[in-house]
């Protein structure tokens, strides 16, 4: 089946009917529970080469200690090192952290911004970020593509691109509005629970007379 024909529509139909068996994704999860824009942002970053389970834990323990950007500057950088630890890169997120919530005290009173340009514009946060924080924490459309995104999209035929960010613009122009939102939350939970980098559960999956499997070599 080719990506001409695949059905957008019946795909998410599908999926959105089978992710209430799935584990939300861990950004997902937290904004249902309550978190911030700030609180969203934070996760956000701290989640980037970390696995869901430490991303929760280190966010969960950092925010109820410092739920704001003054908060955080006055915790400062040390404690907020061994309050994320053992996130990836940790020192490095530590040091961002410190950074972003500075520029957010002065330049927007303690907000965050909820334009692409100007999250884009503060220290360590690119598009993947940028959007799941519009999307989880504004809940304003936008296309957020992370490795399972991709992955799947192109997996499908509905769109050709060889990295995230053109399977991003790829995406803003042919994904119809009415998925923008849910579309990243339901892949990630799709990609970590069947649609697996590699050989994935085809024989357990929902779509899989819609998916003509491009680039799968090995499946289940």
């Amino acid at each position: 089946m080719s990506g001409s024909n695949f059905c957008i529509h019946r795909f998410m139909e599908i999926l959105k009917e089978a992710y209430r068996e799935w584990n939300a994704p861990v950004i997902s999860l937290m904004a249902a529970t309550g978190a911030t824009p700030f609180g969203v942002l934070v996760a956000t970053l701290l989640s980037l080469r970390t696995k869901d389970e430490v991303t929760e834990a280190a966010a969960r323990r950092l925010l109820s200690r410092a739920d704001t950007p003054e908060r955080m500057l006055n915790l400062g950088e040390e404690r907020i090192r061994e309050l994320i630890f053992p996130v990836g890169f940790y020192p490095t997120k530590a040091r961002r952290l410190m950074s972003i919530a500075a520029i957010l005290v002065e330049k927007y009173e303690g907000g965050v911004p909820d334009s692409m340009e100007e999250l884009l514009a503060l220290p360590g946060v690119g598009r993947k970020t940028a959007n799941l924080v519009l999307v989880e924490g504004f809940g304003i459309p936008a296309i957020c593509v992370d490795t399972h995104v991709h992955r799947i999209s192109n997996r499908l035929g509905y769109v050709e691109a060889p990295t995230p960010e053109k399977t991003e613009m790829a995406l803003r122009a042919k994904l119809p509005l009415e998925y923008w939102v849910a579309y990243n939350e339901i892949l990630v939970a799709f990609g970590q629970t069947l649609c697996r980098p590699v050989s994935p559960w085809c024989s357990r999956c929902p779509v899989a007379a819609l998916c003509p499997r491009k680039g799968v070599e090995r499946f289940r």
